[in-house]
């Protein structure tokens, strides 16, 4: 239900770039360059590269496997700081600042609603960590934390997929 909730989030916000770029009597992207490929292209793969590594962890929790989920929830965090870490130059290649234009105001809210869902579960993602590291790893429900977590981080890089298109390709068109 929650990830239908903030899907509906993404989808307004779609639909907003889509209907501005329809109305736009000037050519679109507005007064802007379209965006240099190179950090949403690598965060794009960095995310794909996650799934492999979520899967595995999510079997392991399934299992209860704590070694094996301690390990995994260690790589994502990783992996999650990542991309945290290159999204903060993703800002600046969208070649046109937030209050420019309708255009940018629209990019700059895509990808900082994308940015706040990657954040959150690498938020969670930490502190399910740390409470793996603590004497209630143990906990049947620390397990199902974990594979919460990990559907979590597919509908965040599934999402991503459409939004990549829509900023990076949709104005090259």
């Amino acid at each position: 239900a929650y990830c239908t909730l903030e899907g509906m989030g993404f989808a307004l916000a779609i639909g907003i770039y889509l209907y501005l770029a329809t109305v736009s009597a000037q050519e679109w992207p507005l007064q802007a360059d379209a965006p240099d490929l190179l950090p949403g292209t690598l965060i794009t793969f960095l995310m794909l590269a996650t799934l492999l590594p979520n899967w595995w962890l999510k079997r392991r929790a399934k299992q209860c496997d704590l070694w094996s989920v301690r390990v995994g929830l260690v790589v994502m965090c990783l992996a999650g700081l990542m991309i945290l870490g290159v999204r903060v130059f993703e800002f600046p290649a969208l070649n046109i600042w937030w209050d420019t234009n309708a255009y940018g105001s629209i990019l700059w809210l895509i990808l900082g609603l994308h940015t706040a869902h990657v954040a959150t579960d690498v938020g969670d993602t930490l502190v399910v960590t740390a409470l793996m590291f603590t004497r209630h790893a143990h906990a049947p429900r620390r397990f199902a934390d974990v594979e919460d977590n990990a559907f979590y981080w597919y509908f965040v890089v599934l999402v991503w997929l459409p939004l990549y298109g829509l900023i990076y390709w949709a104005p090259r068109l």
